[in-house]
């Protein structure tokens, strides 16, 4: 790729984050801040601090957040340091096992929360029928099925991310360090304190960040938990007055404020410890054979943590074969009626379709975007590649509420970027919105793949007569077709399952996708419940298979398409 068309691709990109990143977040600031007359005033983001109901809001999702991350650190640490250190029995399954919550969406995932813990779930019958418990006064584990439940569901369903990061910075310690603090005299526990937390805390940081900024701004868990007491839903409650109440815009600008804050934090944090680390390993660590009692005892802690991440999917694979399930430990009767019905029903067959072809269109999106940023990264030298390398990942640290507020706020009638919807189509909005949010994990995906391949390889070809762009399709991109073909899986499957955007983008059943669908059976009456469980349970097996895909292809680099 030549010089100029390198500043070609830098060019497009540049116009393409102004009008679809800076954009739609301008549009959003521009109202929070304009009083009546235009001018600028404070008064609407002051209001928010001001009104007990918006501080509440806010003071819960940062509690969401940081206990969901703290619970992700306590469960996710000790298993990285456990699988990187100790050799034990099926530790390869237990490590692919521990993935399971990454197929199930934690929006999806709540619905069998609920089932399983419940006042009137599965847990609670058991213990009643055992006499354990008081069938007048039965224990409610979720806190009134919210705020405790919500913290639950995102620890056991978030906390790989995590574990990904952690996993990844323990295996490039360099042995030769902790081998020179013990011949020095230094203890486990103090070598534990003083050398392994200090040079890992980058990637536990790079892990913890995410989950923090997922869980603060959350809409869909607290939705299907029916908690209104949180900022993201008290944004999605407010959507009805978008045009005339600088509120939600004011609430949106607060968030973004939060997790941008958040987000810088973590980046600093991170490059100190880059700077600071003991860099890659040097030598090759040997995992180190227990006793036999401890060894088994490594593995029976992770089957019950791999037990206890499962709740939530056999609650929703038991729910979506009930035909009733009220206080009994299991359904009272089985079917697999729920899954016909649901692909023969209206409403899902057409969300179906429409996050089929939203998905494809973003992932396509992704993919030119993905490998024309990923290859002017990694193989020129112009100014200005770094920044670009920013604006590609600059998505991870923006909410994906903030962002389809700013889309629904910059297409209302009047606005510069009305033209997007078709009427009340929000097909190309949408697009859009799942391509910016998964570009990420299509530019780390391909710049791992380039720096893979020897530039050599291309060099020879243009030396033989082939432009840089022939060279480029005919020896490199098949030669990265794999980690292309990873990123993509990932960028296509999590746009499939996106639920901020879709969620606030989506009003008309016309254009739901399928997580509209899904909470919108949640809230029918009759058996909508069970047709929302089949309906995730097919959304869990699509998942599952392209994550397994996405596994096989980028191996142990999976945990970098996670990480800030």
């Amino acid at each position: 790729m030549s010089r100029r068309t390198s500043y070609m691709v830098f060019a497009t990109m540049a116009l393409f984050f102004a009008c679809f990143f800076v954009a739609p977040i301008w549009t959003t600031l521009r109202v929070a801040f304009a009083d009546a007359h235009g001018g600028f005033t404070m008064d609407h983001i002051w209001e928010v601090f001001r009104n007990p109901l918006y501080r509440e809001g806010l003071w819960n999702s940062f509690l969401l957040g940081v206990f969901s991350t703290l619970g992700c650190v306590l469960l996710g640490l000790p298993l990285a340091l456990i699988y990187t250190r100790y050799d034990f029995p099926g530790k390869s399954a237990f490590n692919s096992l521990l993935l399971l919550p990454m197929i199930i969406p934690p929006f999806v995932g709540a619905i069998g929360v609920r089932a399983m813990m419940g006042q009137a779930g599965a847990f609670n019958s058991l213990l009643i029928k055992l006499g354990l418990m008081s069938a007048e006064h039965p224990v409610d584990w979720l806190g009134n099925s919210q705020m405790t439940g919500m913290i639950i569901l995102n620890v056991l369903t978030r906390f790989p991310i995590l574990y990904l990061n952690a996993t990844a910075a323990l295996a490039n310690l360099d042995p030769a360090l902790e081998e020179a603090a013990a011949n020095l005299g230094c203890k486990p526990a103090a070598r534990f304190r003083k050398i392994i937390l200090p040079l890992i805390m980058p990637g536990v940081f790079a892990g913890g960040t995410i989950v923090f900024i997922w869980s603060f701004t959350d809409l869909g868990v607290p939705l299907v938990f029916d908690f209104d007491r949180v900022t993201a839903v008290q944004i999605f409650n407010l959507l009805k007055d978008i045009s005339g109440n600088a509120l939600p815009y004011a609430l949106v600008v607060v968030m973004l404020v939060f997790t941008v804050l958040c987000y810088a934090l973590s980046k600093m944090l991170f490059e100190r410890g880059n700077a600071a680390g003991g860099g890659r390993a040097v030598t090759g660590r040997e995992t180190i054979k227990l006793p036999t009692g401890a060894t088994w005892l490594c593995t029976l802690l992770f089957v019950v943590t791999i037990g206890v991440i499962s709740l939530p999917h056999l609650g929703v694979l038991l729910l979506s074969v009930s035909t009733d399930w009220y206080r009994t430990v299991l359904p009272e009767g089985f079917t697999l009626q729920h899954y016909r019905e649901v692909l023969s029903y209206d409403l899902t067959l057409r969300a179906i379709a429409n996050s089929v072809k939203y998905a494809t269109l973003a992932t396509l999106l992704d993919l030119v975007l993905g490998v024309s940023v990923a290859y002017v990264c990694v193989r020129t030298k112009i100014w200005g590649r770094q920044i670009l390398d920013a604006m590609a990942m600059l998505p991870l640290a923006v909410p994906g509420l903030v962002m389809a507020f700013g889309y629904l706020a910059m297409a209302r009638e009047g606005e510069g970027f009305h033209f997007l919807m078709i009427g009340e189509n929000p097909a190309i909005l949408l697009i859009i919105a799942y391509a910016v949010r998964r570009l990420p994990y299509v530019v780390r995906s391909a710049s791992a793949g380039f720096q893979q391949i020897n530039p050599a390889l291309e060099d020879a070809a243009q030396n033989l007569g082939a432009s840089p762009l022939k060279a480029l399709g005919k020896i490199t991109l098949p030669l990265i077709a794999p980690n292309l073909i990873a990123g993509g899986l990932l960028a296509f499957s999590f746009a499939m399952l996106e639920v901020s955007d879709s969620m606030i983008l989506a009003q008309q059943a016309a254009h739901f996708p399928i997580t509209k669908a899904i909470y919108q059976l949640v809230s029918s009456l009759g058996n909508g419940p069970f047709l929302a469980a089949a309906l995730g349970v097919w959304a869990m097996v699509f998942l599952g298979i392209t994550l397994i895909g996405a596994g096989m292809m980028l191996g142990k680099k999976l945990g970098a398409m996670f990480r800030g």
